[in-house]
């Protein structure tokens, strides 16, 4: 839990609460990156209450309404815990028995329920479109994140061959020095954000590249880069993000691409076959 007054008051009010009340407190207490962008009907759709029983919460904090306690709990999103504290954080208590294994799969199953619930369809098709129009194709990646940049990398590279992989910080500007309109390039970041990928997409833009970012919530210092911005739910009750929704949408954004280019990646993949044939590549 973010430590700041909007959580401490649902904590220290647990019990003059009803039950649905405690049931939103609960909510918005585990889902501290997700939850501040949750309209009233929504939040009160995911715990299972009424939008008026939303709203009365938030009045019982002692908020005008619903939107004051929202905004509340977006400038709270804003104050960032180091690895160490947010490690600190969500140790159990040792007498705690419990199910590791189902906690963080549950957790991931509402990470991606949350994403499917936020991400626009609409932006994610067009995003799609942008990939299969691009003459060349920039992926940003930078630590943790690079694992989803090689996959995405890898398979994009294989069907379109125009797909180039920054994972390296040093080597940026090399690496974007010829990069010019009709180019495309995207870019992974998530809490904790590096510097280094939020000065490449201000690079980008001043050259009226597109840009597609994804990343964790509307708030993220790369958002406002983005030609196209996909929300992506990380939040697990640990120090690492959870990638497991991000993946899911590059498998949907493969997906799409292959399926508007069936005809090349056909072709595509039968020459390869060839090729891994007479390599010996896989095992029989």
């Amino acid at each position: 839990m973010i430590k700041n007054e909007v959580y401490q008051r649902m904590v220290d009010k647990q019990g003059e609460m009803s039950k649905s009340q405690k049931k939103i407190a609960a909510y918005l207490l585990k889902h501290t990156e997700t939850a501040p962008f949750l309209t009233a009907s929504k939040l009160a759709k995911l715990t299972e209450v009424g939008e008026a029983t939303v709203v009365r919460f938030a009045v019982s904090l002692g908020f005008s309404g619903y939107p004051e306690l929202q905004k509340e709990m977006q400038n709270a999103l804003q104050m960032k815990m180091t690895s160490a504290e947010m490690f600190a954080q969500t140790i159990p208590d040792h007498n705690e028995k419990q199910n590791l294994l189902t906690e963080m799969v549950k957790d991931d199953i509402t990470n991606l329920q949350l994403t499917l619930n936020q991400i626009d369809h609409a932006a994610f098709n067009k995003a799609a479109e942008e990939i299969v129009k691009a003459n060349r194709i920039y992926i940003l990646a930078y630590r943790s994140a690079v694992s989803l940049g090689k996959f995405l990398s890898f398979y994009l590279d294989l069907v379109l061959q125009n797909t180039e992989l920054i994972e390296h910080a040093d080597g940026m500007s090399e690496h974007l020095l010829d990069i010019k309109e009709g180019d495309l390039v995207i870019a992974f970041g998530f809490a904790r954000y590096t510097k280094r990928t939020v000065d490449a997409l201000k690079y980008v833009k001043e050259k009226d590249v597109k840009t597609i970012v994804i990343t964790d919530h509307p708030l993220s210092p790369l958002a406002p880069y983005g030609t196209i911005t996909l929300h992506t739910s990380t939040e697990i009750n640990s120090f690492i993000d959870s990638f497991t929704a991000p993946m899911s949408v590059i498998n949907a954004l493969l997906t799409a691409v292959t399926r508007s280019e069936h005809v090349k990646v056909e072709k595509r993949l039968q020459e390869l076959e060839e090729l891994w044939e007479a390599f010996d590549v896989f095992y029989d």
